[in-house]
């Protein structure tokens, strides 16, 4: 790693970082609502968003700085098998297109703002809502917690903040500065700024990545030295496990892992509470189902950006933290104003999604603990109140969580969120095509679930540690290597549809389901759905 601080990749950045928090306070203005104090405005942006505001936003939302940093890392650091990510993000688009219009429509109808509202209102069960919630939060703090991990990896290649000897004042000095603006603009402008902000980072990865995959292997002899150098370094001979250090393409014995990791992460990503808050900002039924088409593109950007991993260990890169491989790379290869320009992107990349993610959090706590167990009477401004604040304690934890923990607590929390969120899939997809599975039924596969997935992944060991050691373990009855989060979901199916056997049976009693089926078709302008738009509409970006 070079020493002392990149000065002229610091004023790139700087620069960037600077005008996306003028953009983030200015997003206050755009599309400016007549009533700002509602959660539909602070946080879903008045769900007004047109098919490329909300692109860009899904895109921001999804693709994140740890997207950017940790797939190529994998790669860098196991060899093919991280490209797993490619083929989930494949997987996911025309799953979601079968469920997530449905979502939209039914929403809009009935003004549901997270996912737990709508639990509550087709199950009538505020037990089976506050699981769905909890489970959200809990996925989602480590998850903000990642992406200032990912902010601090081009903070340190830069030599900003000093080395660790450095006082952790000055050290940490950057980030807490970058959180704080986060902060401010976030509670002032609420999804609008990382919606405007989304722009800016999106077109600065997609340039990045058309560069880095032109120039690089230019500089380094070409893909086929790339190759030979990736195939050299993962024959070598791991000493801690005796075994090779990864490989180009997964062996037989890894087939299980990759397919189950891959149908596991796709069925898991739009459970996320900030992916369905950038989808219900949206317009229009329509605009949702565009949007499934249009998505993949972000899938080709995936795949290039993975093959950044090979380049890394064709450029000699050699770090102790796998995270800082791909800053690094940039570093070494990129003159220093691009290389600024792709710091600038990584960091930007942080700040859309945190930001997405902290109102995301914000709002299950505001409507479905707060409102529904602690003040039931609570007003919109009250609301909208609530969650501007969670927002905040939000972050404050994820940045807790950041300056006073390992970094690779932060990465098995992660890995643990993806276990925990795909275990809500029952209760709100299967709700979405649904009413036979009982409340109760699917409280207790959902419970089966974590327990499960929660108690294996403990149980998994690396080495360099004694538990959470990864995300995979043995299927029990099959005898492979597969995805814990994906056996946990088939074991919460399973425990889900035989106690609903049982309760149908005993004539347990039903919830109320407030929707009516011709809910899940409406769209916008129908009689019932009320989308209200600002009047700043007119010729926004976006308009569609």
């Amino acid at each position: 790693m070079n020493e002392g601080v990149n000065g002229v990749a610091l004023a790139v950045f700087i620069f960037f970082f600077v005008a996306v928090t003028v953009m983030g306070f200015l997003a206050a203005r755009w599309r400016k609502a007549a009533n700002e104090n509602s959660l539909d405005e602070w946080g879903l942006g008045g769900r007004s968003f047109g098919t490329w505001v909300t692109w860009f936003l899904l895109g921001g939302d999804l693709y994140t700085a740890y997207t950017f940093v940790a797939v190529p890392a994998a790669i860098y650091a196991a060899g093919a098998a991280g490209f797993f990510a490619v083929p989930y993000t494949i997987l996911v688009y025309p799953l979601i297109f079968t469920f997530l219009p449905r979502l939209w429509s039914v929403s809009h109808k009935h003004g549901y703002v997270t996912t737990s509202d709508f639990v509550r209102g087709r199950f009538g069960s505020k037990g089976l809502s506050l699981a769905v919630a909890l489970t959200g939060l809990l996925a989602t703090m480590p998850y903000i917690a990642l992406q200032l991990v990912g902010i601090q990896a081009v903070l340190d290649v830069m030599g900003v903040g000093g080395g660790e000897t450095t006082n952790w004042f000055v050290k940490d000095l950057p980030l807490l500065i970058a959180f704080g603006v986060l902060a401010a603009y976030t509670y002032s402008s609420g999804l609008r700024a990382p919606a405007l902000i989304a722009f800016v980072k999106d077109t600065l990865i997609y340039i990045v990545i058309a560069v880095a995959i032109i120039y690089i292997p230019i500089k380094l002899g070409g893909f086929d030295a790339i190759f030979a150098s990736a195939s050299e370094k993962f024959s070598q001979v791991n000493e801690a496990t005796g075994k090779p250090t990864g490989a180009l393409v997964p062996g037989d014995a890894g087939h299980w892992g990759y397919a189950t990791l891959a149908l596991g992460s796709a069925l898991a990503l739009f459970m996320y509470p900030h992916s369905i808050t950038a989808t219900l900002s949206s317009r229009s039924r329509e605009v949702i189902r565009r949007n499934t088409t249009i998505l993949p593109l972000y899938s080709v950007m995936l795949g290039l950006l993975a093959l950044l991993g090979f380049m890394a260990i064709a450029a000699g890169v050699n770090v102790k933290n796998g995270q800082l491989a791909i800053p690094q790379l940039f570093e070494n290869m990129f003159p220093a104003w691009f290389a600024g320009v792709a710091f600038a992107a990584i960091g930007i990349g942080a700040l859309v999604p945190a930001a997405i993610m902290s109102i995301a959090a914000a709002n299950l706590f505001t409507r479905n603990i707060y409102k529904d167990f602690i003040k039931p009477d609570a007003t919109p401004a009250q609301e909208t109140k609530v969650s501007k604040l969670v927002s905040l304690l939000v972050k404050v934890g994820a940045l807790v969580f950041v300056l006073t923990m390992d970094k690779t607590v932060a990465i098995n929390f992660q890995l643990l969120g993806g276990i925990w969120i795909l275990q809500t899939f029952p209760a709100l997809v299967g709700g979405l095509f649904t009413r036979w599975f009982h409340r109760w039924a699917l409280i207790g596969g959902w419970a089966v679930g974590m327990i499960y997935g929660t108690a294996a992944a403990y149980g998994v060991a690396s080495p360099t540690q004694k538990h959470f050691g990864g995300s995979s373990d043995m299927i029990p009855g099959i005898g492979e290597i597969g995805y814990i989060g994906l056996t946990a979901f088939v074991l919460n199916v399973v425990v889900t549809v035989v106690l609903t056997f049982v309760l149908r049976a005993a004539k347990a009693p039903d919830g109320i389901d407030e929707t009516s089926p011709s809910d899940y078709t409406a769209d916008a302008g129908d009689p019932g759905v009320k989308v209200e738009l600002p009047p700043a509409t007119a010729g926004a970006p976006g308009g569609h």
